[in-house]
């Protein structure tokens, strides 16, 4: 295990398997060897990026590849999400940090199974995306892809189209989550590379420790920075949990007392329950938040009191129940925590529990917490009332129809077309029931319960491998193979405008491209019509016209194959024939073959088994389809002379000349290439060149390209290469060296604290809380130092000359809860910045609460909705705020829908609809809400037409100001 007892074995940097002290081994229930197999097999098919040679998956190819290029960075690899392709840094990170714990953890499972290379390939490719990601010492890109644009279409990655803008963090804008994520990722795959490759182990560490003091350092939520991934990744739990988890792991890493030191003190500031001290036990790690497992680490690696209860009470509420509350289970089983993603909360759930089990001594909890472990995930492999397995691929009646895109094959754009999945998604855990009642629909449409994603997978791949070591299992002896294709990529249909006439041959033809294995785009589809010359034709009369077209400008041309044969060649050129939509797919010309007078089609290649008239086009393996000089559908006449394989590279571009050049950007334009090889100029490729190294940064298929995201007045060089469409690569260009303007100054390290907050207020006085509020502190300079920014505020309590911090605020506001009635009290403020740096306290504020017995003033409260639209979908976010003087102890919020939509399912509330008229009760968390407080409750909706939003809403029947 990762604590405890494995220190010894981690510090020497190898993957040692711990001593199982549970339960005696059995015969497994299920091949966990195979499921681990398989779950290695998803994350190799979540990859974005330049594929190794050595890649596995069939049908998935290159995709991303200008990743970055919009800031002038290399953002390519890591993983896509789900069955989306953005790529989420803070969800993506907790998986690597899972999956590397459960490497740790399990090496002996990995390695029975034969995947222990599997792990860690997959564990270099995520983090050596993380080491691209993070461009500067407090610069973190935590985005690639924009939600809204990528959810709005349904195709495969390997052809998107659409911008993919990448979002960062920085010490202006910070996101102590994220960076403390990566941090953890970086630090625990360290440990499992410190054997094999030391030097790769050194560097990731490097990396995570940057990352980790950046996070301290600069904190702040990292959706409130990057608002797009608010929508789907927001960062409810906040940075506490990832400040703790992000110490422990590179403690582990390092070896150095300070960071458990640090992990023990940011513990302290994890969540509690409402209106308690008891630590939150009531949910469980998950992307979001890390406090559960930091429970069962501190406590195994300390052995203290503290952890170990808190560890115990959270898997007791997933067991047997705490004070009366337990996580709820089906009448099958299973432990099922939230409607999103059931499966995916109780297998990591399983994980810690086995690692758990295994250190702790009480024999009661020891076989309690192993066997929830072992249940749990063998209901996803199939032990359940459905006796049918959740994870694609595996076991009896697993799904079909995940919610993915490149595994769907969609070459229209299309959920529903075709009907059947085209790809095996293999490994792949689905979300599961939606409630406690073991019910599931294999169905496309439901992103809810057949939504996959990398974070579904994380624990339950560590947990498999934990079982693996356990009870054995066998993985499959050829696994993967191949698939084939499942008919047609690439082809042709056509048919005749009109019937012979005796000097013209006139074609409808159509191209398509419903390519998935793996999908390809066509930028250089050509097409050729093959005909015979007859003895009284002759060669100067044939002529080759279009009088419709698809394809752009290039012009048909007539061209010699051998003796009396010869074809029409109709240039796509320039055109991106792609599967990615109903036009996007296909292109269509219509072209005319002209000769003499005695012009005769019946002998043409081509010719045979078109139809004229109302038919519609066939396909004809007679009109044969290029892309450049390569065949890829039809047959050529047996008596064609074939030109040669293009074998031979543009020739190299000219200097790039730097123009336009500011602090930040600059724009590279040169010379174009020519390409005598026949296959056609594809582009160009942009290299950044340090020393005797050349990076690729960015692709364009015009001689220029704008350079963004430079650092004022420093020196750059660059230089460019062509390619054709056959993928022959031309010499580098001359290099250009240029230096961007702007004088960087350092004005030094922020000494200087915050201003003094003042007018210190106490409003909304009750029995049990009351509201402290501020006039706002400024972040000024000495005129040499550095501006941080105001961070955030302590609050004190004040007893005579003491002041105790008992709370934070990112604002000028603060709601006091668990009061005692009766009481006089003290409070004060003080401000601190980005460095660190905390003003004097303010002069304090008293007050004395109720006695408990007044009458509470009626509900007053405003609500902030937004919304984020794909297809028939769409996401709600509701922000309810108490503007009142006295706390709520419960609320049900109230709306109408008025457009028809409706709630399929939601979150942190008892959602339910009649008609149009929406109702959320809060949940048993979050029923109590301070004057002053906010909570933030959502759903997940189908409409119809356009999305419009409610525009009245009631908390406890009074209306409530909408903005």
């Amino acid at each position: 295990m990762v604590a405890g007892s494995a220190t010894v074995a981690l510090a020497a940097g190898a993957l040692v398997a711990p001593m199982l002290t549970s339960t005696a081994a059995a015969a497994p229930d299920f091949n966990y060897a195979e499921a681990l197999q398989k779950s290695m097999f998803f994350y190799e098919a979540q990859r974005s990026g330049d594929l190794p040679a050595s890649n596995r998956v069939s049908w998935r190819g290159d995709s991303g590849l200008a990743d970055g290029s919009d800031v002038g960075k290399d953002l390519t690899g890591g993983w896509y999400d789900a069955g989306d392709h953005v790529k989420f840094g803070l969800p993506m990170a907790f998986t690597s940090t899972m999956l590397a714990w459960g490497a740790l953890e399990s090496p002996a499972g990995y390695t029975k199974a034969g995947q222990l290379d599997e792990i860690k390939d997959n564990l270099r490719w995520v983090n050596d995306y993380f080491v691209k990601a993070h461009t500067a010492p407090n610069e973190l890109y935590v985005q690639v892809g924009n939600g809204t644009d990528d959810h709005k279409w349904w195709g495969p990655a390997e052809v998107m189209t659409m911008p993919r803008p990448a979002y960062k963090i920085t010490a202006a804008c910070p996101g102590s989550d994220a960076a403390g994520e990566t941090a953890a990722s970086l630090a625990a795959a360290s440990i499992v590379f410190k054997t094999d490759d030391p030097t790769y182990s050194a560097k990731l560490l490097t990396h995570a420790k940057q990352l980790y003091s950046f996070a301290d350092t600069y904190r702040g939520k990292y959706s409130d920075c990057v608002t797009d991934a608010a929508s789907y990744y927001k960062s409810w739990s906040g940075y506490q949990d990832e400040l703790v988890w992000g110490a422990y792991w590179l403690y582990k890493a390092t070896g150095d007392a300070s960071y458990l030191a640090k992990a023990e003190k940011e513990y302290d500031g994890l969540g509690v329950e409402n209106q308690t001290t008891t630590r939150s036990y009531k949910w469980t790690v998950a992307w979001d938040d890390k406090s559960y497992a930091a429970y069962a680490l501190l406590a195994m690696e300390t052995g203290k009191q503290k952890y170990v209860d808190d560890a115990n009470r959270w898997l007791d509420y997933w067991t047997v129940g705490v004070n009366g509350a337990k996580v709820n289970y089906s009448p099958g089983g299973q432990a099922v925590l939230d409607t999103w993603g059931s499966l995916r909360y109780a297998a990591n759930t399983s994980f810690v529990a086995l690692v758990y089990s295994d250190w702790i001594t009480d024999a009661t909890r020891k076989a309690r917490y192993h066997d929830f472990g072992v249940r749990q995930i063998n209901y996803a492999l199939g032990d359940n009332p459905r006796k049918s397995s959740y994870v694609v691929g595996f076991g009896a009646n697993p799904p079909q129809n995940p919610h993915h895109r490149t595994a769907h094959g969609s070459w229209l754009d299309s959920l529903t077309n075709p009907v059947k999945t085209r790809h095996t998604l293999y490994g792949a855990l689905v979300g599961g029931p939606g409630t406690a009642n073991d019910a599931y629909t294999d169905d496309r449409g439901d992103y809810v319960a057949n939504e996959v994603a990398t974070d579904y997978n994380a624990g339950f791949t560590s947990a498999l491998a934990r079982l693996v070591e356990e009870y054995g299992g066998t993985p499959l002896a050829s696994f993967p193979t191949a698939e084939a294709p499942d008919g047609d990529q690439f082809f042709v249909e056509a048919k005749l405008n009109q019937p012979q006439t005796g000097t013209f041959t006139e074609v409808k033809a159509i191209i398509r491209n419903q390519s998935a294995f793996p999908a390809r785009s066509l930028t250089s589809a050509k097409l050729r019509y093959w005909f015979t010359l007859d003895p009284d034709e002759q060669a100067s009369n044939i002529k080759v016209t279009t009088n419709y077209t698809e394809c752009g400008t290039n012009p048909p041309s007539v061209v010699a194959a051998g003796g009396s044969l010869y074809y029409a060649e109709i240039d796509c050129t320039g055109r991106n024939i792609y599967p990615g939509g109903q036009s996007q797919h296909r292109a269509e010309i219509q072209f005319r073959v002209a000769g003499g007078t005695t012009w005769n089609a019946a002998n043409d290649p081509s010719f045979a088994g078109l139809a004229s008239g109302t038919a519609d086009p066939v396909k004809t393996k007679a009109i044969t389809l290029y892309e450049g000089g390569t065949l890829i559908w039809g047959t050529e006449p047996g008596d064609v002379v074939g030109p040669d394989p293009d074998t031979t590279a543009p020739s190299v571009p000219g200097t790039p000349v730097a123009s336009s050049v500011t602090g930040t950007s600059a724009t590279l334009s040169w010379t174009p290439s020519t390409d005598t090889g026949g296959s056609g100029l594809a582009g160009y490729e942009v290299y950044r060149v340090q020393g005797t190294t050349a990076t690729r940064v960015a692709t364009t298929t015009t001689p220029s390209y704008a350079l963004t995201g430079l650092t004022p007045d420093t020196a750059y060089t660059y230089a460019v290469a062509a390619k054709d469409t056959a993928g022959n690569v031309s010499a580098r260009s001359t290099a250009v060296t240029f230096r961007t303007t702007g004088v960087i100054v350092d004005p030094g390290p922020d000494t200087t604290a915050p201003t003094v907050p003042t007018a210190v207020t106490a409003a909304g006085v009750t029995a049990t809380g009351a509201t402290l509020s501020w006039t706002a502190s400024s972040d000024p300079t000495n005129g040499q130092d550095h501006v941080s920014g105001v961070a955030g505020y302590d609050i004190g309590r004040v007893s005579g000359t003491a002041t105790t911090v008992v709370g934070s605020s990112t604002g000028p506001t603060h709601a006091l809860t668990g009061l005692t009635a009766s009481t006089a009290y003290q409070y004060a403020v003080r401000a601190k910045d980005g460095a660190g740096n905390v003003s004097a306290w303010s002069a304090p504020v008293s007050f004395t609460t109720t006695n408990g017995t007044t009458t509470p003033p009626p509900s007053s409260c405003s609500v902030k909705y937004t919304a984020n639209t794909w297809g028939s979908g769409f996401t709600g976010a509701v922000r309810l705020t108490n503007t009142g003087t006295s706390a709520l102890s419960s609320w049900t919020l109230a709306f109408a829908m008025p457009a028809g939509q409706t709630v399929t399912q939601g979150w942190s509330a008892t959602w339910s609809q009649t008609g149009t008229a929406v109702t959320a009760k809060n949940a048993a968390w979050n029923g109590p809400l301070a004057a002053g407080s906010s909570i933030e409750v959502g759903f997940n909706g189908t409409l119809t037409g356009t999305h419009v939003a409610p525009t009245a809403f009631t908390v406890n029947g009074a209306a409530c100001t909408v903005g």
